[in-house]
């Protein structure tokens, strides 16, 4: 049970208990009222006090004669006292019948939510199923046809390679864990959802051509997929950022390759990050001193092309204008995004 649906049972009970108390204090204040009523009627009709007479008898303080006795209220106090536990016996039927109804509606609440997330998670057991088998419902069909670049065909043959790339990733999980020397003591491994880091590189650098520093790559996998960085890469997640690297508008791939950029995901690209990505791109010449001499000047020339506000350091907004006025400059920090006839030979393999 969620945290929501608990926290509505024990108000629920809260309330009842409420309720309870509630009505016991009506019910106690009834009764000391019913009673005060009683007594007080049975003082109006009794007789008044009598008074010697002059003959030695008592009078009366009425108009007869002869020591006649008043009429007792014994039957008018009885009367009241019988309307005063029929109201009470009422009253308390309608509490129990109140906090009844209450504790219904409270286990109706429970059973509603329990069944609730048992069904969302069977859904979600299901969309993993159908992940790793390659199938797509039609709803998240239609949604991905609208989040990406792809055809149903495309999405289709995406969704097979998806499968094939994971079934990997689990058989090279399985391998490592059996070779492993402490595996007879180690934990179980769990088990791998969605494409890891080393088939993700492996497959940028046999398909599509992307040879780059261990830095680069690894910002690469995690600007992947924005939402879960980091994290292996699952169905959606890699059909839409598979849309922006093969398919995306200049805007899309610019705002991508700032991404990678930024090292440290504070929304700039800073003189420090520059000079790393510029050092691991450039070739060292063995004749060179000191060759971070020359990647500190490259850093001074190319901070002056893109920091447009001169702030010393670059936002998104100065890479965009940047990349718009000069296209060429898109991946001035490293190679990020594939090349045409890489990208040509990818789609010629899918058999569409």
């Amino acid at each position: 049970m969620g945290y929501g649906a608990r926290m509505f049972v024990w108000s629920a009970f809260a309330f009842q208990a409420f309720c309870l108390l509630y009505s016991t204090y009506i019910v106690e204040g009834l009764f000391w009222l019913n009673l005060m009523r009683s007594k007080a009627g049975a003082g109006k009709g009794r007789s008044p006090t009598p008074t010697p007479n002059r003959d030695g008898g008592a009078a009366t303080g009425g108009a007869g004669s002869g020591g006649a006795a008043a009429p007792t209220t014994t039957g008018g106090t009885t009367g009241v006292a019988r309307s005063t536990l029929h109201a009470n016996k009422t009253i308390l039927k309608t509490v129990s019948v109140f906090l009844a109804s209450g504790k219904r509606n409270s286990s109706n609440q429970q059973s509603k939510a329990a069944a609730a997330a048992l069904q969302n998670k069977r859904q979600q057991r299901q969309r993993r199923m159908d992940e790793l088998s390659g199938k797509v419902n039609p709803k998240l069909l239609d949604s991905l046809r609208k989040k990406t670049r792809f055809t149903k065909d495309e999405l289709d043959a995406l969704c097979r390679i998806y499968r094939k790339l994971v079934s990997n990733c689990q058989y090279a999980a399985k391998t490592l864990a059996s070779s492993s020397s402490s595996a007879a003591i180690a934990k179980p491994h769990a088990a791998v959802e969605g494409i890891d880091r080393i088939v993700f590189r492996e497959l940028l650098h046999s398909t599509f051509d992307i040879v780059t520093e261990e830095i680069l790559m690894e910002r690469i996998f995690c600007s992947w997929d924005k939402a879960h960085e980091g994290l292996p890469l699952r169905l959606e997640g890699w059909l839409i950022g598979l849309s922006t690297f093969l398919r995306g508008t200049p805007a899309e791939r610019a705002t991508f390759c700032f991404r990678v950029y930024d090292l440290n995901t504070d929304g700039f690209i800073t003189k420090d990050e520059m000079f790393t990505l510029l050092r691991n791109c450039l070739i060292k010449q063995p004749q060179d001193e000191d060759p971070d001499e020359g990647v500190k000047d490259l850093v001074e020339i190319v901070l002056k092309k893109f920091d447009l506000d001169k702030d010393g350091k670059v936002s998104l907004e100065d890479f965009m204008g940047t990349v718009t006025a000069e296209p060429l400059l898109i991946e001035a920090f490293g190679q990020c995004l594939p090349t045409d006839s890489a990208v040509v030979s990818f789609f010629s393999t899918l058999q569409v």
